[in-house]
């Protein structure tokens, strides 16, 4: 099958790399057209993960490009809806309409327990991670109604979204509000033909999961945890034997929703998480 979102604009948010990029170039391999945004840039002065840069950004345009669509990028931080909606309306206006939203930005920083979380690491998780998602909509939802054939939003949660981990409760926080946020949007929008659901991974093979901060995390045992030591751990997750999926593994959800094939789903939190949810 081929084609499945032909002929359809693709708004992207975290497009510069990881996941984000994974979709956009997923999507635009099976038709659609892409507005892709990314910070660019640092958004939390304790964050151990190295920031995308314009680089990356340039880099998922040429391999949209190089799928024959056509993509608009801006380096756009989801806490300014200001900006946000700006960059939106110039991609609508550059290619047409808009009929899917992907709302994936997000950061992973702290590691403490909620009562030593700082207030930065709070506000900037809260800022990007929820209130940054809900912006997305708000800027995305006037585009869609105007083209009148409804439309498909999907949100970036977690399955830190529908249970707890410990020493990332302010990420357990904002992903379990995007959950909120995905059942009221497809309450107040499923009348319009707008679908509105949720992909909840589990670890990701993406830089936000995988740097030194995420193996100390999971191996405060080792000085010096690598990939390996992390996988050990991390396999315990889940009830397949693997430490964390790939982006395409996340992806391929991302088109489904997207696609026409699940015209009638929404309000539905998708796991991607190798049996995690069953642990």
């Amino acid at each position: 099958m081929s084609g499945r979102v032909a002929g359809k604009v693709a708004f992207v948010t975290g497009a510069g790399r990881g996941q984000g990029r994974s979709h956009a170039v997923r999507l635009a391999g099976e038709g659609a057209d892409i507005i892709a945004v990314d910070i660019c840039g640092p958004i939390s002065a304790n964050s151990q993960i190295e920031p995308s840069t314009p680089d990356d950004l340039a880099e998922t345009a040429d391999l949209i490009k190089n799928l024959d669509r056509r993509v608009v990028t801006a380096q756009v931080d989801v806490r300014d809806y200001d900006a946000l909606k700006a960059a939106l309306d110039g991609g609508v206006e550059q290619l047409g309409r808009l009929d899917i939203v992907v709302a994936n930005a997000g950061i992973g920083n702290g590691g403490q327990t909620l009562d030593h979380t700082s207030e930065d690491d709070w506000d900037d998780m809260i800022g990007v991670n929820l209130s940054g998602v809900w912006k997305t909509v708000k800027a995305a939802v006037p585009h869609i109604l105007s083209g009148g054939a409804g439309g498909s939003v999907i949100l970036t949660s977690s399955v830190g979204g529908l249970k707890p981990y410990p020493n990332t409760g302010h990420y357990i926080a904002a992903k379990h509000g995007v959950i909120g946020l995905m059942r009221t949007f497809a309450v107040e929008l499923g009348e319009h033909f707008i679908r509105v659901n949720a992909v909840c991974p589990t670890n990701v093979n993406t830089p936000m999961f995988m740097n030194e901060g995420t193996m100390k995390l999971f191996r405060p045992d080792l000085e010096n945890p690598g990939p390996d030591d992390l996988a050990v751990a991390a396999r315990f997750m889940h009830t397949l034997p693997i430490g964390w999926v790939e982006p395409i593994d996340i992806s391929n959800a991302v088109l489904f929703l997207a696609s026409d094939e699940s015209r009638y789903i929404t309000g539905l939190p998708v796991t991607v998480d190798a049996g995690s949810m069953l642990k």
